[in-house]
């Protein structure tokens, strides 16, 4: 089959590897229709990324995914050939302790106990199981009984495909920034993670959804689905930004702050700030240590959301953090009364609460909220342009 395989920093090839076969009683293989290329794809593809080191020239690339069934093995009955299926990034087993308590990117059946990590992941590289991606023409998924989604037929892929990853991300961040009803949201990073947070913390009731970045084309997106946007650029400090967002939220700052950012994948947003850290840069040898126990993170993004939050107020990490070692402003958290919360999406768990949104009115905007689509073949073209910002891009759907 064809896939997307890493080969090092800013070099991706579509190659002819081995099609996916069962392996194990509980696995599916999926014809993939289409797939998703997103700002984490970009991380590991400048290997600005902690996970980066863990990849190996011929991994295959992707975790976002939707398709058809081809194969189920004996203890998948839950599926059978011919469903139309989204499957999650991360895999589950759905009957774990973490499982049964709703946190299956916790799944204890499908992790690494010697690195002591959550879940394995679809395309994340060694530190997360070495799972072949979704950025294939076929895609093995273990834990086939539980994780994979199914969906209608009719409406087309880009309909559903972003309950791999997209939607249950954005949805879980809202949920964690804990938004008090008619209350105010600031989301920093206008990705499709912020972009989409900010959608649903609309159509959840929040009454002023508030967007920081410095793409022009994120700006206008989010401004179209009636976001307040902001450009850090257009600002001479810190202290100037976050006294023009204080405007919009009676001068108390937002209820909530979801960072959308995490650790930056490329300059973008926070760099015109003189708050923005400076990069580490490490030999290859040493970053896998780091990453274990002693790695920085660029925490630009997270230090302006405790700047940024009002008393009492609640911020969510939706962005990844890979590091160990980053020094928190705890004294003005504590100061400040504020809640943190943060994890790895679960999924499943959110799956269920997301299709009434999925409605032909579409009230997400999941239609038309790809930029661009392109055949499989042309994978390095998209992921250049993304890492470029060229051409509008924003998400990226790929078709095999």
């Amino acid at each position: 089959m064809r896939a997307v395989t890493w080969q090092g920093e800013r070099n991706v090839r579509v190659e002819t590897v081995p099609d996916p076969v069962i392996r194990e009683r509980t696995d599916a293989i999926v014809r993939v229709t289409s797939t998703g290329l997103c700002d984490f794809d970009l991380r590991l593809y400048e290997r600005h990324d902690t996970l980066a080191p863990f990849m190996r020239p011929g991994d295959v690339l992707g975790h976002e995914a939707i398709g058809i069934v081809e194969e189920t093995g004996a203890e998948v009955t839950e599926l059978k050939p011919g469903d139309r299926v989204v499957v999650p990034f991360h895999l589950a087993c759905g009957h774990c302790w973490m499982c049964s308590a709703g946190l299956p990117a916790q799944c204890r059946t499908t992790h690494d106990p010697d690195r002591d990590t959550g879940a394995a992941l679809i395309g994340h590289g060694e530190l997360y199981g070495s799972v072949p991606g979704a950025q294939a023409e076929y895609l093995r998924v273990p834990q086939a009984q539980f994780g994979p989604i199914r969906v209608p037929e009719g409406p087309r892929d880009d309909r559903f495909i972003y309950l791999s990853d997209v939607l249950p991300s954005a949805w879980q961040a809202v949920q964690y920034a804990d938004v008090p009803p008619a209350g105010t949201v600031a989301v920093l990073g206008l990705g499709p993670l912020g972009d989409m947070a900010c959608r649903i913390a609309l159509q959840r009731g929040a009454s002023h959804a508030i967007g920081v970045d410095v793409v022009p084309e994120r700006l206008a997106r989010a401004r179209k689905r009636g976001v307040e946007v902001f450009d850090p650029g257009e600002y001479e400090s810190q202290d100037e930004l976050i006294a023009a967002i204080g405007t919009h939220t009676f001068g108390r700052g937002p209820d909530s702050v979801i960072d959308a950012v995490g650790t930056e994948a490329h300059d973008g947003l926070l760099s015109r700030l003189t708050l923005a850290q400076q990069a580490f840069g490490h030999p290859q040898s040493r970053a896998a240590r780091r990453t274990s126990g002693t790695g920085p993170d660029r925490t630009a993004a997270l230090r302006l959301a405790v700047a940024l939050v009002r008393r009492g107020g609640t911020i969510s990490l939706g962005g990844d953090y890979g590091g160990a070692a980053d020094p928190l402003p705890l004294m003005t958290l504590s100061d400040k009364h504020v809640q943190l919360r943060a994890g790895r999406t679960n999924v499943n768990r959110w799956s269920d609460d997301i299709m009434s949104f999925l409605a032909d009115d579409d009230p997400l905007g999941v239609d038309d909220f790809a930029t661009h689509h392109f055949p499989l073949e042309q994978a390095p073209h998209a992921y250049d342009i993304l890492e470029r910002g060229a051409d509008g891009a924003v998400k990226i759907l790929l078709r095999p």
